[in-house]
Parts: C-alpha cells; structure tokens; sequence
C-alpha cells in the first residue's frame, strides 16, 4: 500500500496546478483526444456477418458454444482490467488520459469511478518518464498497466521497454520479477500517415526477455490480457484501433473472471488442406474473408492460424499445420523487410516441416513505403481480403 500510495502521489498533480493548466491545455488536449477517438467508429473494417470473424464451422478453441453473445473488442479489455484489478490490488493502470477522460479510445472507461484516483492515474505526455515509473513499480512488486496512446508514442520509452524492463528478471538471475503490461493501438489505422501507422510486432518481438501479444477477437484480448498481466515478465500487448468497436462471438465460458488464455499459443480459426495462411491482429479478418472466398468460389480450402502471440512464437502449431497442407502465406500489416514473416518462414525452412513444402513459402506485407496520408494511396499501402484472396489463387496454380 506505500508503494502504491506513493507512486500516486508522486504522479497525481495538485489541485492548484489543474487549475492553472486546465484554461490552457484541456480544451486542446480533449479536441486531440476526440479527434483520434472518432478514427474508430469510421474504421474501414469489413462488418460482414459474424461466420466472416470466427470462420464457417463457429468453431471455438478452449470454450463451448453455451451462452455466445456479442462483445467489442473495447469491451473486451475494459473488462478484463476491471477484472483483474478486483482480484488483484497491486493492479492499477497509468498513462496519458486514461482516468478523467476514460482513455483516449475509452477503453479505461469507467475504471477511475470503480476504483479511484491511486489506483487509475492520468500521466503527463512522457513516455519515457511514465514507462519508466511502471517499470519501478513493477520491479517494487506492484502490477503495473501502462497505456500508450499509441505504440509509436512508445519509441520515446523503447529504452524503458526493451532494457530496464525486458532484461532486469534475466540479469537477476530470476530474482526480480518485472509484472509489467504495456498496452495500446498498434499498426495502420485511418488518416493517421506514416509516423502512426507502424506495427511493432517485429521490433519487440525480436528482444530476448519481452514477451509480446497481438490479439484479434474480443476473446482473445479478454484472456490473452488477463493473462498478460498475471505474467511475471513484462508484455507488450498490441492492439488494433481498427478493431475496437468490432463486435465478436463470445461465450459464457470466455465470460468468466477465471478465463485465461495461454501466451504463446495459436489458433487455427479455419481448417483447410490445401494452403496454410499464418496471420495476427486485423489481417485474421482478411485472411478468414478471403478463405471463405476461395472455398465458395474456388473450392481451395485455406487453413487460417491466427498466432495471437508473437513472442514466444507457437511454431509448433504452424509447422503441424504445413505438414498437412504442403503450402505456407504468412500475412501480415507491417513492413516487409526483418518481418514477422519472414521469421515464421525463416523457422519453417529449418524444421522438418522444410520437407512437406510443395512450394516456396510467401509472405503477403504492407508496402515497403512510410504509410501515406493520401486515402487512395493509403489503401494501396495494406494487404485486403481481394489481395489475399488473389495471392493465394497465384500461389496454388503455379505450384500445383
């Protein structure tokens, strides 16, 4: 309890200095805030019927079809913070906006109102110096959630991440734990240009020590976050603004405070045996559509595995998959070069799986480009369900 009053103290302003800040910065930081807000009801995800989100057979892994109701995304993380924070008090969330405004994207709505002022904490605008608050409080025993109001906001902490955080509970020989969750939007969302639209699952996904996330469903985010804030090593957990407002399937089972999802561990959401398609974050929602396309139209039956985390990285799962099917995409947001990709193809070449490939594997990216502002160039700029659905048409017929 002193630490935790004591990290509050130290970032809660005055009363005096609110009153002195609010004529000058309030009003422009709420406009800035509404506006990035408004990107997500006008976000360019297909809303298709819900057979489109899980795939055809509604097949669910590690629940029951008992009780499915719809969730958002945003949902989703709201209410397995809350959740967490009730079982656990050494939980509590800092960052930019998240206790009087409710979060730039409301995804801590509420949370201030339920559990209060020490324990939901509004932070300056320094990511390196309120990252680095969280990695303390976690080394000091605490359960910190630390939200980014974008991930490429956190280059400004990246030395914060990747070396107080990432490496303190090796260097210790196992004895500091450092339970840190570093959550917020990742990758391309809408009109936001080339320095908020990158995705950083390659960067941390590369850093011995970090363990990082990128879930999809409003079930994945519920227990792939739990989870990710029980874990004793920090976690970098990347969301999609795109996704927020999306409503999936969700079951009373993924409904259950104690419901957790293992890190680390994929899931196939489509069966097939024709081409294997391993993808993460929004791009499961083009895969599973351009699946569907090409089963309908085509008769090819693509087996779609959404990784959920990127490190560790469930090879096991893909290489099972390709020893099935003979054929290997990956598809994925970010850049090409040193990408995701490219590693899950790298590991695919030097595992026995190498043997049952009938085809080179290929990597469907977002371009080699910064992102552009422009609409229509922006919508060259990221794979869609048409892109997907056309690679893998190409790949099968010249390699059948």
């Amino acid at each position: 309890m002193a630490s935790r009053a004591a990290l509050s103290k130290v970032l809660r302003p005055t009363s005096s200095s609110i009153r002195a800040l609010s004529s000058s910065s309030s009003a422009g930081s709420k406009i800035v805030s509404r506006n990035a807000l408004l990107t997500t009801p006008l976000a360019r995800v297909a809303r298709s019927e819900p057979k489109w989100l899980v795939g055809a057979e509604q097949r669910r892994a590690a629940s029951t079809e008992e009780g499915v109701t719809q969730m958002t995304v945003r949902e989703a993380l709201n209410s397995a913070m809350e959740e967490e924070m009730n079982r656990d008090e050494t939980v509590f969330i800092m960052g930019e906006e998240v206790a009087r405004y409710n979060g730039a994207y409301k995804i801590t709505k509420g949370l201030l109102d339920k559990f209060g002022e020490d324990r939901v904490i509004d932070t300056p605008i320094t990511e390196s110096g309120f990252a680095g608050m969280a990695v303390g409080a976690a080394l000091s025993g605490l359960r910190p959630v630390c939200e980014f109001m974008t991930w490429n906001f956190a280059m400004q902490a990246i030395d914060q991440i990747v070396n107080s955080g990432g490496k303190t509970y090796y260097m210790s020989g196992g004895n500091v734990p450092c339970p840190v969750t570093f959550r917020g939007p990742n990758g391309a969302a809408a009109g936001v240009a080339a320095q908020h639209s990158q995705d950083y699952s390659a960067w941390y996904g590369s850093v011995p020590g970090l363990k990082v996330i990128s879930p999809w469903s409003a079930a994945d985010c519920r227990g792939l976050l739990k989870a990710a804030i029980r874990d004793p090593n920090p976690v970098c957990f990347l969301e999609n603004e795109l996704l927020y407002g999306v409503s999936f399937p969700i079951t009373k089972e993924e409904l259950s405070e104690d419901f957790l999802l293992p890190i680390g561990k994929a899931k196939v959401e489509k069966e097939g045996s024709d081409v294997t398609v391993v993808t993460h974050s929004k791009m499961v929602t083009h895969s599973l559509e351009a699946a569907e396309l090409l089963e309908k139209n085509e008769g090819i039956k693509v087996e779609v595995v959404n990784l959920r985390s990127i490190r560790p990285l469930d090879i096991d799962t893909i290489i099972k998959s390709v020893k099935k099917t003979g054929h290997l995409v990956t598809v994925e947001g970010g850049f090409p070069a040193f990408g995701v990709g490219s590693e899950i193809i790298a590991q695919i070449c030097e595992s026995p799986a190498f043997d049952y490939l009938d085809a080179p594997p290929e990597r469907v990216t977002g371009a080699d480009v910064p992102t552009p502002y422009s609409e229509s160039l922006e919508h060259m700029a990221f794979p869609d369900t048409d892109i997907i659905a056309k690679v893998l048409k190409r790949h099968l017929c010249e390699w059948s």
